[in-house]
Parts: C-alpha cells; structure tokens; sequence
C-alpha cells in the first residue's frame, strides 16, 4: 500500500509539472483575433477623440457667431459631431469587451488546467496523511518506505507553493478581468444612454430649424421635382451622376452671367456676355472627411469575388449611425434610387461630387447648401449596414483617402 502511495504521490508530481509545462507552452492566446480587436479599438478611440475636438471646435464658432443662421447651423453641427463622438466610444467599449471576453475564456482554461493537476496531488497527501503512523510498526520495512516519501513531499514543497502562489494570482487575475469586464459594461450602457440623449436632441434642434425655414419649401420643392426627373431619365447611377455634373455646371455659369439689362440705343455696339464670361469653378481640393463613423470593409480599387472593381470605399457603420455632409455641399439629389436604397449626391466647388448609398433616412433636401459636418441622415438601425462613399471629379472616380491624406 506505501508503494501505491509513493506512485501517487509521484504522478501527482508528475502530472502537476506536466500541466504547467502545457500551460507554458499554451499561454499565448489566439493573437491574430485580440490584436485585431486591439485594432479596432484603437481607430474606434482615436474617432471619438477627433469627433470630440471637431463638436468642441464647432461649438466655439457657433457660440461666437453673430446671426442666427450661423448659430443655429453650427449648434446643429457641433450636436452631429457629439453624436458621431458616442457612436465610436460604444464602438470602442464593444471592442474592449470583446478583448475582455477573450482573456477571461483563456483565464479560465489555464486555471482549469492548473487545478485539476493540483486536486490530485492534494488527492495524494490527503490520502498519504490518514496512514496511521503505527502502521510503520506492523509492517515490515514500511518505517524505511515512510521516511522516503517524507522526503519526497519535503523536496517538492518548495515547487508546490510556488505552484500554489501562482494559482492564487491566477484567481486574481480572474477577479480582475471580471471588474473590468463589469466596469466596460458599465461604461457602454452609459455611452449609449447618452448616445439616445444626444440623438433626441439633435432631431429636436434640426425640427426647430426647418420649422424656422418654411418659407423656403416652395423654391426647395422646385428642385426637388427637378432632381426627381432627372433621375427617371437617367439609365443608371453613373448616367445620373453624369446628368447632375452637367446641370450643375450650366447652373454655376448661368448664375454668373449679367442680370437682365435695358435694351441699349444702337444694339449693334454692345458686347454680348455669353459661357466664355462665367466665373470658372474653382478646381482646389475641398476640405473633406468621412461622412460616418465605422469601419473600412472595402477600399477604393478593391475587386470583389464577381470581379467588380471598386469606385469608392464602404463602411460598415452602427446602429443608424449619424452621417454628416463630408465637405462644404449642395444637396444635387436625395431619395431612393433603383435598389441602391435611399442615396444622396452632393455636388462641392471644383467639379467634385459625392455619392454616397445605404442610407435608411435623409435629414436633407435637394437645393440645400449644407456645410462640412452638418448633419444629413442615417445609416440603418440595428445592425447598422454598409454606407458606400464614392468621390469624383468631372465624372472620374478619385479615393477618399488620397483627398483625406493631403489635409
């Protein structure tokens, strides 16, 4: 019987350096997934720090302003703003969650691993320390067998409470994950609390504003009908985009020319103003951002698996994600358009406009000067959905990201 107690005591031994030497060995966790989790998080961080400086930045000039008009628009902006901004740190507390989610699972397999080996062994000097010691004097030998397993548990006491130390800051460690993990999930029912707060007041700011330009909604409706034509006319999007381009070009040049003048004496003197006297577009590079807070899933000349080359970026936004205007724009077209869903063209100075699809709500109609942030519709609720933002220029496809990166 003290033999079988040494081989217990041995495989526990045994067993209890095996599983840390596996636990060593497997304490990696699934790096690929965390880090690009850790990825995710960072951009979700740096969005909310940007929209936050940007509803700073635009609060001031709102507060500074002199007319209405302005204060009103830059409010509007500044709230937009504030909204993107909690929209990327409810973004950023699911990544941490995530993150979070990962560890405590890897936690709880090294900690399953560590203690089963440690029950054994615990089985085994459990079991050795009910041998009554006046067994030693019945049986033969058994005195030199006891002395010799005395002296095994002493040479292995050391590692064991190292051993033991180690699993006592594992249980720590769990415990901290689990605060944390609470703390995170604490912080993203706040973040979208005040996300709804937010939400509610903009909706709130942006009725009062309309309300205050309803003598505009005739010229407004004028071009709406307008827009609405030229879109049953065209043969598809890019067709649209093309006819829009144009209009808007005779438009610019048309509000260049002279007003009406009296018929002069002798008409055959006079200079006669015609396209060559417009005042030419102006063709820098308009200041630019992306219209919504998300993240990057195809990029600007990216081929799909149908072979479909990409003219634009798409962006896998959140819940009805706020989407602002990306640059100083006049709304050209807005609604829905022949299975791309509710789409928005914005014509900027230069020749330069933006389509951008996957929308489920436009805040903005056809004809409306919108400036850089202000606040122009939704992207779908639950789930979110993919917003696609296509750039161009007379007509060619630029990349988003070239126009962002010369800022």
């Amino acid at each position: 019987m003290m033999r079988s107690l040494i081989l217990t005591l041995v495989l526990g031994i045994g067993l209890v350096a095996i599983g840390w030497s596996a636990i060593a060995q497997n304490s990696v966790l699934p790096g690929q997934t965390v880090a690009e989790t850790q990825k995710a998080l960072r951009a979700a961080e740096a969005q909310a720090k940007a929209a936050l400086e940007r509803a700073e930045g635009l609060q001031k000039r709102a507060d500074s302003a002199t007319k209405r008009a302005d204060k009103v628009r830059g409010d509007i902006q500044a709230m937009a703003a504030r909204v993107q901004e909690s929209e990327a740190r409810i973004a950023a507390a699911n990544a941490r969650i995530s993150i979070l989610d990962t560890l405590q699972l890897a936690q709880k397999r090294r900690l399953a691993a560590k203690q089963e080996p440690m029950i054994k062994l615990t089985a085994a000097l459990q079991q050795f320390s009910r041998r009554p010691t006046a067994l030693a004097l019945v049986k033969p030998g058994s005195l030199e067998e006891t002395v010799r397993v005395r002296a095994l548990i002493a040479s292995i006491r050391p590692q064991v409470e190292d051993m033991s130390q180690e699993l006592r800051e594992d249980i720590e460690r769990s415990r901290t994950l689990r605060r944390q993990a609470e703390k995170a999930a604490k912080t993203l029912r706040a973040s979208r609390q005040k996300l709804e707060d937010r939400r509610q007041k903009l909706a709130r700011m942006e009725t009062a504003a309309r309300l205050e330009s309803r003598e505009l909604i005739g010229g407004a409706q004028l071009e709406e009908d307008r827009a609405i034509a030229l879109g049953e006319d065209a043969r598809d999007l890019d067709d649209l985009i093309d006819r829009i381009t144009v209009s808007s070009t005779v438009r610019e040049e048309l509000a260049a020319l002279d007003g009406p003048r009296l018929r002069p004496d002798r008409p055959e003197l006079s200079n006669v103003v015609g396209k060559g006297n417009a005042t030419p577009r102006r063709a820098g590079r308009p200041a630019y951002m992306l219209p919504v807070v998300g993240t990057v899933t195809t990029g600007f000349g990216e081929v799909s698996e149908s072979g479909v080359t990409a003219r634009g970026i798409t962006i896998r936004a959140g819940d009805a994600a706020q989407i602002i205007a990306p640059a100083r724009s006049r709304v050209a077209y807005a609604g829905d358009y022949r299975g791309f869903g509710e789409i928005i063209i914005l014509e900027h100075d230069g020749g330069w406009t933006t389509l951008i699809t996957g929308l489920a709500q436009i805040n903005a109609k056809v004809g409306d000067e919108v400036s850089q942030g202000a606040p122009i519709g939704r992207a779908p609720a639950g789930e979110g959905g993919d917003i696609m933002i296509e750039l161009r220029r007379n007509g060619q496809p630029v990349d988003v990201a070239t126009l962002i990166a010369a800022q």
